[in-house]
């Protein structure tokens, strides 16, 4: 499969672990593309809408509280025999930033979700996953990130290694932020309130599909790279972005008891037998809007 070499080094997972001088307290990102079947046998209109919230508790000098809520819904028809699927994930973000030492800090969280069409929820529309992120402080403006990504889904258990580096340029002008395989944006100010960036962000979930006869789930593999225009409001708190990009999402349906076991990234340790139940979506253009409340750190100091 052709996103197999792709997914070897853009993976998955699409919480945000901030170790950098903003956090994003609330994200809502839209996006909208028309996909196909490689077969051409049909097409579909694909609209993903992300919600996240992040709530960060500072409880001492070295701790930190970290809860906050992830919502996801994607409509997509899956077949040309099936209807539009309402694909829904919901996600606790649970955990603790911890300050090691004066160079070296870290962020644990547990990430319990519910991910299904929401008709009937039962056992297996619940999933769990962890994540531990490593932070190494250089300079004030250069950061690496280091740690491992675990979670189980339909198919099996997901395990990911984490690497990642930020840096922000004395000027301000121009920064990067990247957690690879999970994400990546770089963006550059042109104006006071307006930028251009580029902005990555992949993920490998599962859904669970029930309702009448249904007994499978869906294997969603994303990765969706844009190029976007950012507009600034309320001395650049509130981000309002436009976003043209190439969105590479399939959703592979699969027989519920139908697994691969182990993963790591999108490789399996056991040979993948398993029967697809429909076709292979094929990549094009997408539209995107996002809508950012940030807390610049760099500001405030």
């Amino acid at each position: 499969m052709k996103k197999r070499i792709l997914f070897t080094f853009l993976g998955l997972f699409c919480f945000i672990i901030k170790a950098q001088d903003y956090t994003d307290i609330v994200r809502l990102n839209i996006s909208q593309a028309n996909l196909e079947d490689e077969q051409k046998t049909f097409d579909t209109d694909v609209t993903n809408i992300n919600f996240e919230v992040l709530y960060p508790k500072i409880l001492n000098e070295n701790l930190i509280l970290l809860t906050g809520l992830t919502a996801e819904n994607t409509n997509v028809n899956l077949s040309q025999l099936a209807s539009d699927e309402n694909l829904t994930m919901t996600r606790l973000n649970a955990g603790l930033k911890i300050k090691h030492s004066e160079k070296w800090s870290g962020t644990y969280v547990v990430l319990p979700k519910l991910a299904s069409n929401f008709e009937s929820l039962g056992s297996r529309d619940f999933q769990i996953g962890a994540i531990a992120l490593l932070d190494f402080q250089y300079t004030q403006g250069i950061r690496a990130k280091f740690g491992l990504y675990s979670s189980s889904e339909n198919f099996g258990t997901i395990i990911t290694p984490l690497l990642g580096a930020f840096y922000r340029s004395p000027n301000k002008k121009f920064h990067f932020d990247i957690v690879l395989p999970i994400r990546m944006e770089a963006n550059y100010v042109l104006a006071n309130h307006f930028s251009l960036g580029v902005d990555l962000r992949t993920s490998v979930k599962s859904y669970n599909l029930v309702g009448g006869s249904t007994n499978v789930y869906v294997q969603e593999e994303s990765v969706r790279a844009a190029l976007y225009g950012s507009y600034g409001l309320f001395n650049d708190s509130l981000l309002l972005r436009a976003k043209l990009g190439f969105d590479t999402t399939d959703y592979g349906v699969y027989a519920v008891n139908d697994k691969v076991g182990v993963q790591v990234l999108t490789f399996t340790l056991n040979k993948d037998n398993r029967t697809r139940l429909n076709n292979e979506f094929d990549s094009n253009l997408f539209l995107g809007l996002d809508l950012i409340y940030r807390f610049d750190i760099s500001t405030k100091q």
